[in-house]
C-alpha cells in the first residue's frame, strides 16, 4: 500500500502541498539532499522512494542501526560509479541520527561532488543529534504525525485495493470502527494498516458467502495492547515535560494533569516527574505558597511507599495544587542575582562587625566588634547595621511579589527598607 505518486501520500499537507517549495521540486526532478524528521509512520521512507522515481535516480536504502561504515563506503563506492555513468543514486539512511560523527562525515564529499542525493530520516531533532557539517549539506524538513482523517483516508484504500491491499477479501467495517483504528495507530499510518491486516485475519465470517465483519469485539482483540508515541530521551520527552512545567506556571490545572498523565501513560519514571514537580514548587511557587514544597516532598515520598498506580495520584494531586496556588519566582530571582554579585565581585572579605570571635585573639583583632543585637534593638532590627561588604554597599535581591502569602512579606520588607534608607540617611 506504499503511495506511489506524491497525490496518493496522505497526511503531510504543509509540506507537500500544490505549489509548495519542496513538491515543486521533487516534481521538476530537482532534487536536493535533506533530512526528514518526524515520527515514525509519517511517511519518511516512502518520500524519499518517491523522490528518486521523480528524479530518475536509482534508489538505495540503509539502516545506521544495522550498517557499519564499511557497508556506508560500499555503498558510496556503487553510487560514485554510477554516476560516473550518468546516473545519480537517492541514498535513504534510516535513523541517521544513530550514525556517529565518523561516519556522518563520510558522507560529506559525496553529497558535495553530487554523486549522492543524501535522505537521511530520524525521528530525533537533527540540531542535536547530526553533525553541522552534515546539516549545512542538507535542508532539514518537518514531518509531522499523521491525523486521524488522513489515516482513515488510507485504511478506505487498503480496504478497496485488490492487488496491494485487502480489497476483495469481502471484508466489512463501519467507519467507527475504521476511526477506532487509526485513533489507536497514534499518527502511525503503518501501525494503522497493520492493525486493519490484524483486524482482518481474525474477523469473523457472517452469512456464509464469504462476507467478513470487523466488530467491535474484534478491535478489542486487536486494540487491547495498544499504547502510546512517547520518546523516553527524544524530543517528545523534553517536549512533554515543558507543557507540563508551562501548565503549572500558567496555573491551568487541567493541563498540567493532562501532561502528567502522558508523561505517565508513556512509561516515563514517576521519581523523575516527583523530582521536576518539586522544582516547580520551588522555582514557579516559591514563597508565595511555602506549603507547595512540603506537599511536593510529601508526594514524592508517597509515590516511593505506595508505587503504581496508587502513588500516580498523589502526583496528580501535588500537581493540580501546584497550578492553583499562587506563583512566584521571587526567590528565583533573588538567588540568581546574588550569584550574579558572587561572580561580579568575587571573593569579598567579611565585614568586621559580622564576623565570627570564638577565641581571643580574634577578638583582639577586632571580629565582632561594633556588632548590634538585633534582639536588643528597637522592633527586634538594628536598622543601621550593614550586610554586605563595603565594596558593594547593600543591596536589594529579594522583590516578593503581591500574591499569596508574599503579600505580607512584601508588606514587612517595604517598610523595613524604608526604615533603614532612613538610618542611613540620618546624621550621625
Amino acid at each position: 500500500m506504499r503511495p506511489r505518486t506524491l497525490d496518493a501520500m496522505v497526511g503531510q499537507r504543509r509540506l507537500l502541498a500544490p505549489g509548495s517549495a519542496l513538491r515543486q521540486s521533487v516534481e521538476a526532478g530537482q532534487v536536493h539532499s535533506m533530512v526528514l524528521w518526524g515520527p515514525p509512520g509519517c511517511g519518511k521512507t516512502t518520500l524519499a522512494l518517491l523522490l528518486a522515481n521523480y528524479a530518475d535516480a536509482s534508489f538505495h536504502a540503509i539502516s545506521a542501526v544495522l550498517s557499519g561504515l564499511p557497508e556506508v563506503r560500499k555503498v558510496l563506492a556503487e553510487a560514485a560509479q554510477r554516476f560516473s555513468q550518468g546516473r545519480r543514486t537517492v541514498l535513504f539512511v534510516d535513523e541517521v541520527h544513530r550514525f556517529n560523527k565518523a561516519q556522518q562525515d563520510a558522507f560529506l564529499p559525496h553529497i558535495e561532488r553530487g554523486s549522492i542525493l543524501f535522505v537521511g530520516a530520524t525521528t530525533e531533532n537533527p540540531s542535536f543529534e547530526l553533525n553541522s557539517a552534515l546539516l549545512s549539506r542538507c535542508r532539514v524538513h518537518v514531518m509531522e504525525a499523521v491525523s486521524v482523517d488522513d489515516i482513515v483516508v488510507a485504511l478506505h484504500r487498503a480496504l478497496g485495493d485488490a492487488e496491494h491491499g485487502l480489497g476483495g477479501r469481502g471484508l466489512e467495517v463501519s467507519e467507527p470502527h475504521l476511526r477506532m483504528i487509526a485513533e489507536a495507530a497514534d499518527g502511525d499510518v503503518r501501525r494503522a494498516l497493520t492493525l486493519l491486516e490484524i483486524a482482518s485475519e481474525i474477523a469473523s465470517e457472517q452469512d456464509g458467502k464469504g462476507r467478513r465483519q470487523i466488530t467491535e469485539a474484534t478491535l478489542h482483540q486487536v486494540l487491547a495492547d495498544r499504547t502510546r508515541r512517547f520518546d523516553k530521551g527524544g524530543d517528545q520527552f523534553y517536549d512533554q515535560i515543558s507543557a507540563l512545567h508551562k501548565s503549572v506556571r500558567g496555573s491551568n490545572p487541567d493541563a498540567a494533569v493532562y501532561w502528567l498523565a502522558r508523561m505517565l501513560d508513556g512509561g516515563c519514571d514517576p521519581g523523575y516527574l516527583a523530582r521536576r514537580l518539586t522544582r516547580m514548587a520551588i522555582e514557579d511557587v516559591g514563597l508565595a505558597d511555602p506549603r507547595a514544597l512540603a506537599m511536593a516532598i510529601e508526594s514524592w515520598e508517597a509515590y516511593d511507599r505506595l508505587g503504581s498506580p496508587e502513588g500516580d495520584l498523589a502526583l496528580a494531586q501535588l500537581a493540580l495544587y501546584l497550578a492553583s496556588t499562587a506563583k512566584s519566582n521571587a526567590a528565583y530571582r533573588a538567588f540568581a542575582a546574588a550569584r550574579s554579585d558572587v561572580e561580579e565581585y568575587g571573593t569579598q572579605d567579611v565585614p568586621m562587625h559580622l564576623r565570627n570571635a570564638p577565641t581571643r585573639l580574634m577578638k583582639d583583632l577586632g571580629h565582632g566588634r561594633g556588632y548590634q543585637y538585633d534582639h536588643d534593638a528597637d522592633g527586634g532590627v538594628a536598622l543601621d547595621q550593614a550586610g554586605f561588604p563595603e565594596a558593594m554597599g547593600e543591596r536589594i535581591y529579594y522583590e516578593p511579589v503581591e500574591r499569596g502569602l508574599e503579600i505580607r512579606l512584601k508588606q514587612k520588607l517595604d517598610e523595613l527598607r524604608r526604615q533603614r534608607k532612613r538610618s542611613r540617611q540620618a546624621p550621625p
